[in-house]
């Protein structure tokens, strides 16, 4: 057997030779001088042979190792030239599995499952807060620290429920990497409890007098922002519905409008059909028809929707984001928007549907008529629980609910510029 100081002294020769140590092993030492480690086994009756590395790299005692692992394998009836092969071909495969790499196959995999909306915001999330820090490191050289330290930025701007969101999208990432063998663990599942709890939610803030909502559209409208995201605000506004049914509204879902002669008499049959696809329900309720919601539009929302059709027909959707025309505008920007015009912590996107229903049924009240309260509930597609495909009628008080749209829009835009010039400067 050999010794570490006979591997040592092992001299080049005028050609390579061997020196023996036991059980299969043994060291070449070549002509320029270099010393590999080499264990000599059969295998399905053929003698085959596998090279551990050079001296002084892979000592005697690791080389010793080695070979007691390969002969454990061979016992095991698997060839140990095979094993290393696909050792090597997974530490290869695991190397070029980036964050970025996997998030994207993860994202292309779900996507299939969620509504176009969802599917752009999970992958603008990753896109904008991970894939800048991340992106480009192997998934399974991924650790807790590094995962907390891209978590830490984005609670830093005081954005909890966006840090918690992408925890759970990096979570699935790795949970598929696991699945697809590129990574073992999941580090963005420990870090949970050293995340800063997230505020209880609370009524998100919605002013409710009708000149201050006025003023809020002009002073967001009279910004710099883009054309797309202030005509997805005014409809926001004008049909009270959630702000991401605004943003993945699709050309097919607008009915009833001739967008060659849009004329006032269009708002008597103008209909935005929204698939139960995109609505707030419950899993099994997605894909039932009965379930989609139907919103009359008013004259100003065809308006709107007509200003912003010459820079959008050509696509699927109505308001792009200003980076990917094929993915719905981000889910923060008419919020972003109305921060940077002051109203921070006054007034959110989803504070239409309050100001919508506190304002119509306050004018309701004043006007005896009690029984508005069910329509306006019904407009803002406020469904009991309890209520069944055969119970729920998405068409009832279809005529009373185009005169509250048309109320609710001509109390709205008293004062404001026509939506056509909100595109002034704008490339058709």
């Amino acid at each position: 057997m050999l010794t570490d100081l006979k591997v040592r002294q092992a001299k080049p020769r005028d050609a390579n030779y061997k020196l023996w140590d036991s059980l299969g092993l043994y060291l070449v030492v070549t002509r320029g001088g270099a010393k590999s480690w080499r264990f000599k086994y059969r295998f399905a009756d053929k003698e085959k042979r596998l090279t551990f590395g050079l001296f002084p790299e892979v000592s005697l005692a690791e080389a010793r190792n080695r070979r007691d692992e390969a002969r454990r394998l061979v016992l095991d009836m698997r060839d140990p030239a095979v094993e290393a092969m696909k050792r090597r071909l997974v530490a290869a495969a695991a190397a070029q599995a980036t964050f970025e790499k996997v998030a994207r196959e993860w994202h292309e995999l779900q996507s299939s499952r969620w509504v176009p909306v969802h599917a752009s915001d999970v992958i603008t999330s990753l896109e904008n807060e991970v894939f800048p820090h991340l992106g480009r490191v192997p998934l399974k050289e991924i650790d807790a620290p590094l995962v907390l330290a891209v978590l830490r930025k984005i609670e830093k701007r005081g954005a909890l429920e966006t840090a918690k969101r992408v925890r759970q999208r990096m979570s699935a990432v790795f949970v598929h990497g696991i699945a697809t063998g590129v990574c073992t663990t999941d580090p963005a599942s420990i870090v949970t409890k050293a995340l800063k709890p997230a505020p209880r939610k609370t009524r998100q803030p919605a002013m409710t007098d009708i000149e201050a909502l006025r003023e809020l559209l002009r002073a967001a409208e009279g910004s710099g922002a883009s054309p797309v995201t202030k005509v997805a605000s005014r409809l926001l506004a004008l049909t009270a519905v959630r702000p991401g049914v605004v943003r993945g509204t699709e050309w097919c879902e607008i009915e009833g409008v001739d967008w060659d002669t849009v004329h006032p008499e269009d708002a008597e049959a103008a209909l935005w059909r929204v698939p139960s696809s995109r609505m707030k329900l419950v899993l099994e309720r997605k894909d039932e028809v009965a379930f989609e919601h139907l919103v009359p539009l008013s004259r100003q929302a065809i308006e709107a929707i007509a200003a912003i059709r010459p820079l959008t027909k050509r696509l699927p959707i109505l308001f792009p984001s200003n980076r990917h025309l094929h993915r719905p505008l981000s889910e923060n920007a008419i919020g972003y928007l109305y921060n940077r015009c002051g109203y921070h912590g006054r007034h959110v996107p989803h504070g239409w549907r309050a100001a919508f229903s506190t304002v119509m049924n306050e004018r309701a009240e004043r006007a005896g008529r009690p029984g508005d309260r069910a329509v306006i509930d019904l407009m803002l597609a406020h469904v009991p629980a309890n209520k069944v495909e055969g119970v729920y009628n998405r068409a009832a008080y279809m005529d009373r609910r185009r005169e509250i749209a048309q109320e609710w829009a001509d109390l709205l835009t008293e004062g404001l510029c026509p939506a056509g010039d909100l595109l002034k400067g704008a490339r058709h």
